[in-house]
């Protein structure tokens, strides 16, 4: 057993006893120091009796026991010396009349580097008697030793001198003074043949490297050897160094074949961290040290902590040559401005350059106070990267309170990943409000800049953006501060145009706008450009000589040709390098040459097209299985024959879960792979875990309720391909690309037209028919739960959840914060009753988010209000593209009456009427005399949007209800308001308008009590 030993920390003399006891007992080799200190006389050591060899220094002090059981110690190597000079250290070890009197190191034979020091020990007498000599290596090392004892206790010592002198001889074990001439270190006899090996330390058994009590250097499977085995080893057959199969590693004094997961390898050895001039870098799984290229990465604590508050002059220099900070930098005034407290002075702000190399920050940027003498952040222009590990509240990035400040300066700042940014009371700050943050801040939310410089200032005392700059903004003045280029780029700064036709050096356009240099020896060309690329094969014309498709400075003065003779080229009239003529002494390997050209193209060529078709065949077989397991069906229980069904029991195994979409009232929704037993094939698939936290569900059979589920086949239903029972129902769907309905009408409003509105409508409504006749209702239908299939179909999720939770009670409870309250009818909200026409109440909210492009219903109303609203008569107001056709139809399915609202059969049908002429119902673009009858409806929230990876393109299918309202609703009185004032003004003047619009002028009754009372009435009117 190996232990490494560092420094213990204790509180409490039993607790330092039971930290010794729980770390050296079984150990036989300490890799440290050993330390015995403030130990009591009434406590067993005999843990320490394993022991064996102590790499470091051996501390014996201020204890009171008598005796110390290191019986079986052999070696002290003294890599590490107490107080730089003693192996070997007891002192103080007494307490009234009891303390140490024997210590117990019958076997030490050896002692590598260092001194002993025995002081002030009274009851240990006989130990400046043993022959120290003989066991410390270095004869020139220093032995301290004095009793500390009075008079009569020294007369004492002398009495008993020969009797400890007799008891000295008994214990110790002389092993090298009393060697013959011959042997150079230990041995086991007086015999010139009795010597031990050169690599024993402490003496030995035998003369073999295996007969060491210890070994000098490195033990390597119990024999004595110089070094491990290294990795390399030189084959004399081959003269080339191999890999060596037998290589083991250094990790303190034995050989290992593997180090330790903590420690890195570097050579042959196992080390904690790597040497300067050399990056731990993991190599086939191992970690290894390998030199730099360049600048080596330094990795540098932050500040934040007690010790490290702020970044100040007395830590400043600690952040030289660093490449990335391992926390946070917090720039506070204590700092900056110094600390008289504990007399530190003020920081330089030359030093603050030493930030030059930062590249990365893990934590935050955290500047309160700056030197008056910068007016910018510029020390940190190569910082690219803030993590935001940890954020102080929401913000990685702060800049406050500072005077000084003109500009950011961050130029090289391209990500923040996470946390917000937090700009304010810089009052010279300019640029700043020019930047768009969108790019740089990953993570979605509100950067708070506030209180700087205004920006009409700024535009008017001329701190603007370089013209050369793109929309994007820039950090400050210059072209060399612009977050992106207009038009081109040359070496980070931003230019008007590459020296295509004209200019020293010619260059050409990279595709991301960069200028490059054209190869030195391509010739300028007037008019027209130089060169297509970098490379010397890239000139449209060679300034001095072409060698095949190369430019080049001469001709070359001699190749090897195929026997061995060398060979010259020439160059011809047009300046092209030509071979000379095979009879010439110069000969030619042009032949060769274009031989092994054409036969490369053509095994590249075959190689190409066998390619292809391999990849072409696992595409295909791909999608056949991609087919069979889309597209089949099979009876879900074996005992339901007859039962056609689409979904499949699955094994947890087959599922892999990847990135959270979204989450919900009953559970997550996961974007995951399903991989069906015994096939390699790899579907992607919508994960649903279904958790009941009552603890009433197990999900461990199969129901009926699920046969339902999975029986489900509708063209705007989404296909529930599999079902994994357990603790938690997992429901695999369909993974729809396009994400949810919600999120495509707030993102591309401006390009929907009234056809695919209505005919979402017309899916939406057949989809849910299809759900009544199957006897399953919705209970949570909205906008959020319907995802695009397509550009033009829609599909309906998260149906017969609640029922999987609850199959015997159907009246359930959302919990307070997720109950969709906007979304449900009255009798859902009141009596908790749930019927197909309830979900057809939420039908009805559902199209009017349709058709205010993704609005939240009653915005600007808390959900505990939206009942008594309800209950007065109160509905959501009419959306600005709907005629009052399409608004009668939403207040049809909002009436308080359940049995007086259409079924979902008579919605489709109704819906598919309009879908034939949308132009007449749905007016996307209002007259201009109707532009301005309700600015208020026009207001919208800025929602930021993150791009996501390629894989990452699926829209989070989520149930929450937090969703950021892009169009407010009315309050009551505008509601009232407009409608009397707007849609009467502008709509069609049918028998329908003329009744509403006359229900609408009866001050003291409520709309909706009216209307409801009279739509019997309606079909007369008509």
């Amino acid at each position: 057993a190996i232990q490494m030993i560092h420094k213990l920390i204790y509180s409490s003399p039993a607790q330092h006893y039971n930290n010794l006891k729980e770390r050296y007992t079984g150990c036989e080799i300490v890799m440290g120091n050993l330390e015995i200190t403030q130990m009591e006389s009434d406590l067993d050591f005999s843990f320490l009796g394993s022991i064996r060899e102590v790499t470091g220094y051996i501390l014996i002090a201020m204890n009171q026991f008598s005796r110390l059981p290191l019986d079986q110690l052999r070696v002290i190597r003294g890599s590490s010396l107490y107080e730089k000079e003693w192996a070997l250290s007891v002192f103080h070890n007494f307490e009234s009349h009891s303390g140490l009197e024997d210590l117990g190191l019958t076997n030490l034979t050896e002692i590598l580097e260092g001194g002993v020091q025995i002081v002030h020990n009274r009851n240990l007498s006989y130990a400046p008697w043993i022959n120290w000599r003989d066991i410390v290596r270095d004869s020139d090392k220093i032995l301290s030793f004095s009793c500390g004892c009075s008079a009569i206790q020294r007369l004492w010592t002398v009495l008993l001198l020969y009797k400890m002198i007799r008891r000295c001889f008994v214990c110790i074990s002389v092993t090298k003074t009393v060697c013959a001439p011959q042997c150079h270190g230990h041995c086991f006899g007086t015999n010139p043949n009795e010597c031990c090996h050169t690599e024993c330390a402490g003496g030995c058994i035998g003369p073999r490297d295996t007969d060491c009590f210890a070994c000098r250097h490195v033990n390597h499977s119990d024999a004595c050897v110089p070094h491990c085995p290294w990795p390399l080893v030189y084959n004399r057959q081959t003269f080339q160094l191999e890999p060596n199969s037998e290589a083991m590693y250094q990790y303190g004094s034995i050989c290992v074949p593997k180090c330790p997961g903590h420690f890195i390898v570097d050579g042959s050895a196992c080390v904690s961290s790597c040497p300067p001039g050399k990056r731990e870098k993991k190599k086939n799984g191992i970690k290894q040290c390998e030199p730099c290229i360049g600048l080596c990465p330094k990795v540098c604590e932050g500040t934040g902590a007690n010790h490290r508050q702020t970044v100040d002059s007395s830590n400043i220099d600690s952040f030289i040559n660093c490449t990335k900070i391992q926390g946070s930098l917090h720039f506070l005034i204590l700092g900056i401005k110094g600390d008289v407290y504990l007399n530190i002075p003020p920081l330089e702000p030359e030093k603050l350059k030493v930030f030059n190399t930062v590249r990365e920050i893990t934590g935050i940027l955290n500047i309160q106070s700056w030197p008056d003498e910068l007016s910018d952040l510029s020390v940190f222009s190569s910082l690219t990267t803030i993590q935001g590990r940890s954020l102080l509240k929401p913000f990685s990035l702060l800049v406050m309170k500072i005077p000084s400040l003109t500009s950011l300066g961050l130029h090289s700042l391209r990500e923040i990943s996470d946390g917000c940014v937090y700009i304010t009371q810089n009052k010279n700050l300019c640029y700043h409000h020019t930047v768009n943050w969108t790019q740089i801040v990953t993570s979605n939310c509100d950067n708070d800049i506030k209180d700087n410089k205004p920006q009409i200032k700024c535009e008017e005392e001329g701190h603007v953006c370089d013209p050369l700059c793109s929309d994007s903004g820039c950090w400050g003045p210059g072209p060399e501060q612009c977050l992106s280029c207009r038009n081109h780029s040359r070496l980070g700064t931003c230019v008007s145009h590459c020296n295509l036709y004209s200019g020293s050096p010619r260059e050409f356009a990279a595709p991301n706008g960069e200028c490059l240099a054209c190869h030195p020896e391509c010739l300028p060309q007037n008019g027209k450009q130089t060169c297509k690329g970098k490379g010397a094969d890239q000139c449209v014309a060679c300034s001095n000589m072409m060698d095949g498709p190369h430019c080049v400075s001469t001709c070359p003065n001699g190749v090897n040709g195929e026997k061995g003779q060398t060979i010259f080229k020439y160059p011809n009239a047009e300046g092209h390098c030509k071979p000379c003529h095979l009879n010439c002494t110069r000969g030619s390997q042009i032949a060769g040459i274009s031989v092994a050209v054409f036969a490369g193209i053509i095994v590249l060529l075959a190689v190409f097209v066998l390619g292809f078709l391999y990849r072409r065949g696992l595409a295909i077989r791909r999608k056949r299985a991609l087919r069979r397991y889309l597209e089949s069906g099979e009876p879900l229980d074996p005992g339901e024959k007859g039962t056609k069904v689409h979904a499949r029991i699955l094994k947890p195994q087959e599922l892999r879960k990847g990135k959270l979409l979204g989450y919900g009232v009953f559970g997550t929704v996961n974007k995951g792979l399903w991989i069906p037993e015994g096939d390699s094939v790899k579907i992607p698939v919508a994960i649903k875990s279904i958790q009941d936290r009552s603890g009433r569900q197990t999900f461990t059979e199969i129901t009926d309720h699920m046969l339902a589920m999975g029986g489900l086949d509708h063209p705007y239903i989404v296909r529930l391909l599999g079902i994994c029972p357990g603790t938690n129902l997992q429901l695999v769907t369909q993974l729809s690309p396009q994400g949810s309905l919600l999120q495509h009408l707030r993102q591309h409003k401006d390009r929907l037209d009234p056809q695919r509105l209505l005919n979402w409508c017309v899916q939406i409504a057949k989809g849910m028919y299809y759900l009544e006749e199957h006897c399953i209702a919705h209970r949570n239908l909205a906008a959020r739960n319907v995802l695009l299939k397509s550009d033009y179909i829609v599909q309906i999720s998260d149906f017969g959840v609640v029922d999987l939770l609850y199959p015997d009670d159907k009246k359930y409870v959302y919990s307070e914060h997720k109950m969709p309250i906007k979304w449900m009818a009255l009798e859902s909200i009141l009596f908790r009753r749930y019927t197909h026409q309830s979900d057809v109440w939420s039908y009805g909210v559902t199209v009017w988010e349709m058709m205010s492009y993704g609005a939240e219903p009653y915005a600007s109303m808390h959900p505990n209000d939206v009942p008594g609203l309800l209950e007065k008569g109160e509905r959501l107001a009419q959306p600005q593209i709907c005629t009052i056709d399409v608004y009668m139809v939403m207040v049809k399915c909002w009436m308080i009456d359940e049995n007086v609202r259409p079924t979902f059969k008579e919605l489709a049908s109704e819906f598919t009427r309009m879908a034939r002429d949308p132009p007449r119902y749905l007016v996307v673009k209002p007259p201009q005399n109707c532009v301005g009858a309700d600015e208020s409806h026009q207001r919208y929230v800025k929602s930021s949007h993150l791009e996501a990876d390629d894989d990452d393109d699926d829209e989070v299918l989520q149930d929450g209800f937090a969703t950021p309202p892009l169009q407010l609703s009315p309050t009551r009185s505008h509601s009232r308001l407009r409608m009397a004032s707007y849609k009467v003004r502008c709509l069609q003047y049918t028998s329908t308008n003329i009744f509403f619009m006359f229900t609408l002028s009866l001050g003291s009754v409520r709309f909706f009590d009216v209307f409801e009372r009279s739509l019997l009435y309606l079909p007369r009117l008509n």
